[in-house]
C-alpha cells in the first residue's frame, strides 16, 4: 500500500531537510494531491518566512501547514520552555496529520532537527509522532554527504528500526558538484552501513534555484525513490 504520510527526518540539523522536502513534494504532486506539514518551526518570529515559505517558493505548492513557531533557533522543547509557550502534543499533531491524509494522496511531514529532537512538553519526538498515526506511513532519512554521515545515518536508521518504523530510503541533502574522496566513498558505503538504499541526491545549491528550474530538476534527483 502506498504511504499516506511521508516523514522527512534528518540525521542532524542543517542537513538539507527543507530542500529535500520541497523536492519530494514536487515528485509526489505529479502523482496526486499533496500537503506539507511542519509540526514545529523554530528560529522565526511573527511573519518571518520559515521552512514552509521556502517550500512554497521552490514548488509553488500552497497546501502547507505549520503546527507552532517559536522564536529561538533551538529544539522545540527548549525553545518552548524558554519562551514560556505550551507546545502542542504529538497526539494533537497526529490528529492534524490524519485529518490532512484523509483528503489527500500524501502528506509530507518535515521534522525539526534530528529524528529524536523533542516536539512536545513530554519530550516525544518525530518517531513517537509516527507511532500515533492510524494511516500508513514511511520515513525518508536526509543525511550529509561528508565525514561523520555513516555514523549519524546508521544511528538514525537503527533508532527507526528499533521502533519498528518503515524506511523508504536515504537522501543526501547536499551533494557537491565535485565530491571529495570521503563523499564518494560514503555514497557507496551508506547502503552497506545502514541497510537502506540511497534513493536521492539533492545537488548543493539547489535551494537557490528559481521555481521553474527546481521543479524541472527535482524528479531527476529522486529518480530511485519508490513511493509504493
Amino acid at each position: 500500500m502506498s504511504p499516506a504520510v511521508l516523514f522527512v527526518a534528518g540525521t542532524d540539523t542543517d542537513v538539507g531537510k527543507t530542500v529535500a522536502t520541497a523536492a519530494l513534494a514536487v515528485v509526489a504532486s505529479a502523482r496526486g494531491s499533496v500537503a506539507v506539514m511542519k509540526p514545529a518551526q523554530t528560529g522565526v518570529t511573527g511573519d518571518e518566512p520559515g521552512d514552509l515559505d521556502e517550500v512554497r517558493r521552490l514548488t509553488g505548492l500552497t497546501d502547507l501547514h505549520e503546527g507552532i513557531r517559536l522564536r529561538d533557533p533551538l529544539a522545540p522543547t527548549t525553545a518552548g520552555r524558554r519562551e514560556g509557550v505550551p507546545l502542542p502534543s504529538v497526539d494533537t499533531h497526529a490528529k492534524t496529520i490524519g485529518d490532512l491524509a484523509a483528503e489527500r494522496e500524501l502528506v509530507i511531514v518535515e521534522g525539526a532537527g534530528g529524528l529524536l529532537v523533542g516536539l512536545d512538553e513530554d519530550g516525544h519526538d518525530l518517531a513517537d509522532l509516527a507511532g500515533r498515526l492510524e494511516v500508513p506511513f514511511t520515513f525518508v532519512v536526509v543525511a550529509r554527504a561528508g565525514l561523520g554521515t555513516l555514523n549519524h545515518a546508521g544511528l538514525t536508521v537503527e533508532a527507526l528500526r528499533s521502533r519498528g518504523l518503515p524506511i523508504a530510503g536515504l537522501v543526501i541533502g547536499s551533494w557537491p558538484a565535485e565530491p571529495d574522496l570521503a563523499e564518494q566513498c560514503n555514497l557507496e558505503d551508506l547502503p552497506a552501513t545502514t541497510g537502506v538504499p540511497v534513493v536521492g541526491r539533492i545537488p548543493a545549491g539547489a535551494g537557490q534555484l528559481d521555481r521553474q528550474a527546481f521543479t524541472r530538476a527535482a524528479p531527476t534527483w529522486l529518480a530511485s525513490l519508490d513511493f509504493g
